[in-house]
């Protein structure tokens, strides 16, 4: 016999940053039209589920069975989310631009590897996946952020 244990957990982020995702999401509903009560989770619950995968690496398995989702519900919503945070970013030249104007000395650029399993997708060069990271020996994407001296992102 299998027993599940319930528990609560705090996500270290500012409750700002939660609803600004949550009101991205809530107005790209609007606009294709999106019927109220036709979504499995609300737009602050998406919010979450797509800042958790971010933050903590949460697993997509997880996040589905924590929202009563199902496995490629829990993906669409993922994608949705980082889909409308990547219409927002900047470009290169407004970050420069703005860190110039700013009057930072310098700025710092930076990644990381946001690890999936999910993207197989034949690279350039016969045999390789585009995908694989053969530095950390994983399938993912490869996030680049502009940051001031402090590490802001710009």
């Amino acid at each position: 016999m299998t027993t599940s244990v319930t528990y609560r957990a705090v996500l270290d982020i500012r409750r700002e940053t939660v609803l600004f995702l949550s009101g991205l999401l809530h107005a790209h509903r609007r606009s294709v039209g999106t019927r109220a009560g036709t979504r499995a989770v609300g737009c602050f619950k998406q919010a979450v589920l797509v800042l958790r995968w971010f933050l903590d690496g949460t697993r997509l398995t997880q996040l589905a069975v924590d929202n009563a989702i199902g496995l490629s519900t829990a993906y669409r919503y993922l994608h949705e989310g980082v889909d409308l945070l990547a219409e927002r970013k900047p470009s290169l030249h407004s970050a420069l631009l703005a860190a110039k104007m700013a009057g930072h000395t310098h700025i710092n650029v930076d990644g990381t590897l946001l690890a999936t399993d999910r993207c197989r997708i034949p690279g350039p060069t016969p045999g390789v996946d585009l995908w694989w990271s053969g530095k950390h020996h994983h399938h993912g994407g490869n996030v680049q952020v502009v940051s001031t001296p402090d590490g802001w992102p710009v």
